[in-house]
């Protein structure tokens, strides 16, 4: 099962005052993830085009003096991928970045079914703080879209062991 778009919750819990949301979930059989491991498994390791897109981002932006980031294997001492762990819990996590320009939230949630069956649901919360914000966020959502849809399948293919 690919990916597919559901409705994000609770997004001024996660971003008050966000004005973008969107949420991807996939289901995953037999791997009894928590949180931390689903969030490393799709979002820990960046495909290399996924690489090449963000050091183009990095070197256009770079002008602009707006954070880099590096898709790296990162763990839950502070990092996964680029984004800074913020919170977590056995059923849910939540990375982010706060910039000038905007601040912006991942939030991996998984839900067990008993069944040897889990949903693992990323949800993005953004909330711009200026016309440069919002001219960005419009620029890469159609990367962005691509890129969750990505990586969370990710950790449909992977063992748990690659942690």
């Amino acid at each position: 099962m690919k990916p597919v778009e559901v409705q994000p919750t609770n997004a001024d819990a996660i971003l008050p005052g966000a004005q973008f949301a969107d949420a991807y979930a996939v289901t995953v059989a037999g791997q009894n993830l928590d949180a931390i491991s689903a969030a490393y498994l799709a979002f820990g390791r960046a495909p290399a085009w996924i690489n090449r897109l963000l050091q183009v981002r990095n070197a256009l932006v770079a002008p602009f003096r707006l954070k880099a980031g590096r898709m790296e294997i990162g763990d839950v001492s502070g990092r996964i991928g680029i984004f800074p762990v913020l919170q977590h819990s056995a059923h849910q996590i939540i990375l982010g970045l706060d910039d000038r320009h905007l601040d912006f939230r991942l939030r991996v949630d998984v839900a067990d079914y008993g069944t040897g069956h889990q949903t693992i649901t990323a949800s993005t919360f953004v909330k711009t703080h200026n016309l440069f914000g919002r001219a960005y966020l419009r620029t890469i959502l159609p990367f962005h879209r691509v890129i969750v849809k990505t990586m969370l399948a990710q950790a449909m293919r992977q063992p748990t062991s690659a942690r």
